[in-house]
């Protein structure tokens, strides 16, 4: 696997850059990562809340980092909305 971030489905240079701003260079360091986490923080380096379409290539790019092929980022759309909707339900 190529150590760059483009080398990833989905991730070209514009999301390569988001995830510079926030530290993150290489393939070897998603592993592991909360795609939300990731999102919150590339949207706070950008001072306004980013299209939530990003959140989905992040968790594209995490899976794919982890081992898991390859999938187009709105394979990821349903996950994504479950997920805000039970994290913003959550005391």
């Amino acid at each position: 696997m190529s150590t760059d971030l483009t080398g990833l489905a989905n991730v070209g240079p514009a999301v390569a850059r988001y995830f510079e701003r926030i530290g993150i260079t290489t393939i070897a360091q998603l592993p592991g990562r909360d795609p939300v986490e990731l999102y919150e923080r590339m949207s706070a380096a950008c001072g306004h809340r980013l299209d939530p379409c990003l959140l989905d290539t992040v968790m594209s790019a995490v899976d794919q980092a982890e081992g898991r092929p390859a999938r187009p980022w709105w394979h990821y759309t349903s996950d994504r909305k479950r997920l805000l909707t039970d994290t913003r339900a959550a005391p």
